[in-house]
């Protein structure tokens, strides 16, 4: 009898490891996934006196991301971007003329709003941050 039990111990045990082994093996394709896809935003500042727009471009690390500033920017001013994984794609413009500027940002993914806000004045305490849709599909 002792050996049969360890015998359908083992089969339960090895069975067990199997099962886990996928599971953490799925997890793992999930977080390669999320971290290695990459999905365009299109980013859209509008309004009067803005100096300058800051945003995401797609570089350094994940929650990391590198930011490039163009200076006295054109307005509508719109930008295309490639972002990696979980990298929330952010936009910023800042008005130094705190009586003249109307700004409104926005982020868009697919033709889906991530982010938009609309501000008067210094505008760099806000802007627009959205989230990744990786792994959310």
């Amino acid at each position: 009898m002792n050996r049969f039990a360890r015998s359908a111990c083992g089969v339960a045990a090895a069975a067990a490891l199997a099962l886990g082994a996928t599971a953490c093996a799925e997890a793992v394709d999930t977080v390669d996934r999320a971290v290695n896809d990459t999905y365009e935003v299109t980013y859209e500042v509008t309004g009067s006196n803005v100096d300058s727009i800051s945003y995401h471009d797609g570089g350094g690390k994940a929650l990391e991301p590198s930011i490039t500033t163009v200076d006295k920017p054109d307005l509508p001013w719109k930008k295309t971007v490639t972002l990696r994984g979980i990298m929330p794609s952010g936009v910023i413009p800042t008005a130094a003329d705190l009586t003249g500027a109307k700004v409104t940002c926005r982020i868009t993914h697919e033709g889906k709003v991530l982010a938009e806000e609309t501000g008067e004045g210094l505008v760099t305490a806000g802007g627009c941050i959205g989230e990744s849709p990786v792994g959310a599909e």
